[in-house]
């Protein structure tokens, strides 16, 4: 036996059974009954430390009492009417808001939509209708969702596109700069004028500019592993882009919402983006997206050529204001970075007394801490980081893995230092019991996941 045979084990079972293969990533077995800012309660009564903040969407806690105030209030008035159709106040509340949040506010509009895929997926279709050029650049590694549009763009999991195809026509990918897996000896410099190389080759061999609608991307990759460009690759990428009138749109649906340590994470690099896409904690874990861009752009397409009725749901939209409060005046994207720095220095201190964390990347209270075989080498350890997380587990703490061997942090910023402190002491116990081969992982866990 595997697992054993426990409340939250039976209810997996019953999940399996039900729901379709391809929705689920087996980490491990938890069945969530509660949760609360920074800590999650089972089935059973196990209390968790939330380090993942159900994959960046909780950035202000999971149950914020302003959040469900706001969304109770909504509910006595009404829960949906299509936006397309009628609108209502919560709603147009919230599109006059995130209008501001964009470059050259009081120029913008807001598309809303259901998911981070419909809203990365929808900056094509911007894009196209506004320039009239049909191709779209995405990156390797990328991962913008798992609609056609958006998983075109992707490529991150080859399992994601098995099958299945063929893809969206017209999008080309480029390589995406990765300092730390760069060559050897390799300066940040010269890694980001390689990158840059790279990047405008097929411009020169086989993709006319004048052709190309947008260039998409993750201003950090996220599911690739917290992959931190160098700042002088993403300025030289905007030059080009504003130089040729190619688009830039900004996917961020993951990284965004003060995940960083600013409000958005392009804010970070010297990008001008055109367009951006949210999603996840935009309404603390609620369906609700949005497109921003400059009103020329977002007017470009014709009437219901991005419309849903779920498409800003005044319920949603009143979780999301509320969001966006809590942000604010609880200081959190402040917060995200000064805790981002502290748990920053304390992954380094790990690093020290663990010879298979290679490399620490922080943002924010965004971070990503690659597990290797050797320094040296730099060789990926797809297993060691998948019994890391699965010991985590036992142990109280929710991780997840990005890019097969990248332990992935991202707790909600309401997050206190003490919980912080806690989480990385159970952490540092974690790798040493799967450095000395105390940790065995169950057979249905041995997989790259996500």
């Amino acid at each position: 036996m595997v697992w054993e045979n426990t409340q939250g084990d039976q209810l997996v079972a019953k999940n399996r059974h039900n729901i379709a293969k391809t929705q689920l990533v087996p980490y491990f077995n938890l069945v969530v009954k509660s949760a609360r800012g920074s800590i999650v309660t089972d089935v059973e009564g196990k209390r968790y430390i939330d380090l993942l903040a159900t994959d960046s969407a909780m950035n202000v806690g999971h149950n914020h009492p302003r959040v469900i105030t706001a969304m109770k209030r909504q509910i006595d008035e009404f829960i949906s009417y299509d936006t397309g159709y009628f609108t209502n106040p919560t709603t147009i509340r919230l599109g006059e808001r995130l209008a501001k949040l964009a470059p050259n506010p009081g120029h913008n509009k807001v598309a809303f939509g259901t998911s981070g895929s419909d809203a990365t997926e929808a900056m094509i279709k911007f894009a196209r209708a506004y320039t009239h050029r049909q191709y779209i650049v995405s990156f390797e590694g990328a991962y913008h969702g798992t609609t056609y549009g958006s998983l075109s763009m992707s490529a991150c999991n080859v399992d994601m596109a098995r099958g299945i195809g063929p893809m969206l026509p017209g999008i080309v990918h480029v390589p995406f700069p990765n300092t730390y897996h760069c060559r050897p000896g390799e300066t940040e410099h010269e890694t980001a004028q390689r990158a840059f190389a790279d990047f405008k080759r097929p411009f020169a061999e086989f993709l006319p500019p004048e052709e190309t609608a947008t260039v998409i991307l993750e201003p950090i990759q996220g599911d690739a592993g917290i992959i931190v460009p160098p700042r002088e690759y993403m300025e030289a990428v905007d030059r080009f882009c504003h130089r040729h009138g190619i688009l830039i749109g900004v996917d961020e649906v993951n990284q965004g919402l003060g995940r960083t340590g600013k409000l958005w994470s392009y804010q970070h690099f010297g990008l001008h983006p055109d367009l951006i896409a949210t999603a996840k904690s935009l309404a603390s874990g609620l369906p609700l997206s949005a497109v921003i861009g400059s009103a020329t752009i977002m007017d470009a397409p014709g009437t219901s050529a991005y419309c849903f009725t779920g498409g800003g749901n005044p319920v949603n939209a009143a979780a999301a204001l509320a969001t966006l409060d809590v942000l604010h005046d609880e200081h959190l994207i402040e917060k995200s970075a000064v805790d981002g720095e502290y748990a920053k220095e304390k992954f380094i201190q790990l690093a020290q007394k663990h010879p298979c964390i290679g490399d620490v990347r922080m943002l924010g209270l965004n971070g990503g801490i690659e597990i290797v075989k050797n320094r040296q080498t730099k060789e990926r350890d797809s297993l060691t980081a998948a019994k890391i997380i699965y010991h985590a587990f036992q142990k109280g703490l929710i991780m997840a893995k990005l890019g097969g061997n990248v332990l992935r942090f991202q707790p909600p910023l309401t997050i206190s230092r003490n919980l912080i402190d806690e989480a990385l002491l159970i952490l540092d116990q974690v790798i040493k019991d799967v450095e000395e081969n105390q940790v065995e992982l169950p057979d249905e866990l041995r997989h790259d996941g996500w």
